[in-house]
């Protein structure tokens, strides 16, 4: 199975501390799961390939955007602090 996931912002900065956010899970996968995430602009780009159950394949990509949005949300709070 494989996945890409884009997610855009309205502004590199944003991007980038979101692809930071989530990043770490890139190395932290069990066996038969790739996951890359990179950030190009304004966008962060995850690509996924499994071999495991769909189960875990479904569950790794709610992980990944569940990341992303307490990414989001910290730095919502974070701008509105300032």
């Amino acid at each position: 199975m494989e996945a890409a996931i884009t997610l855009e912002y309205d502004d590199v900065k944003t991007a980038e501390a979101v692809a930071r956010a989530v990043s770490p899970d890139n190395f932290k996968t069990p066996t038969g799961l790739s996951i890359k995430t990179v950030c190009v602009g304004k966008q962060v780009l995850t690509s996924l390939e499994a071999e495991v159950k769909l189960a875990t394949f479904i569950a790794t990509i709610d992980d990944l955007l569940f990341s992303a949005s307490t990414a989001e949300k910290a730095l919502r709070i974070i701008k509105g602090a300032r």
